[in-house]
């Protein structure tokens, strides 16, 4: 824990005086609970959302049903919006959102078992990342959370394009 994502991640959004809010699906709550790990982590965590199922990300995070039906909820148009809406509701400065399907069933012929897109929204933009997970669920629910920590760190450090 020396040197942990969430550590790190902490410091940065102190440093800046940021506030950081996440939308998750297929982690279930699971990158909030290692923010939250640290202690102090309400001076820029503002708060999460779980939202598992299309009618709770409609409902809770405002994305669109179009966005559902044409890409479905893995997808980097549902992680944008997912993200943006937490954002928004929440009063944070940036955000992270995931969706995935970590398996061991759920997989489509496009969208292979441990497919996970990750979005990002801040006041100057929305990135996503798209990654594909090779482990079993916990497995691949613990890479995606680490992959959504890290991706807030990159983009607090300036390593994003």
């Amino acid at each position: 824990m020396e040197d942990s994502l969430e550590l790190r991640l902490g410091a940065l959004l102190r440093q800046r005086n940021l506030k950081l809010a996440t939308a998750e699906s297929c982690t279930g709550g699971l990158i909030a609970d290692r923010i939250t790990d640290i202690p102090g982590a309400s001076e820029y965590f503002v708060g999460g959302v779980i939202a598992y199922a299309y009618e709770a990300k409609v409902a809770l995070l405002h994305v669109s049903w179009d966005t559902l039906r044409a890409h479905g909820a893995v997808s980097r148009e549902t992680v944008i919006e997912m993200a943006r809406g937490v954002r928004t509701i929440l009063g944070a400065d940036l955000s992270v959102s995931v969706s995935g399907i970590a398996g061991p069933g759920g997989g489509l012929p496009d969208k292979p078992v441990g497919t996970t897109w990750i979005g990002l929204s801040a006041t100057d933009g929305d990135w996503a990342r798209k990654f594909v997970w090779s482990g079993d669920r916990r497995a691949n629910k613990q890479a995606s959370a680490d992959a959504a920590l890290q991706f807030v760190i990159d983009y607090l450090s300036g390593n994003l394009p």
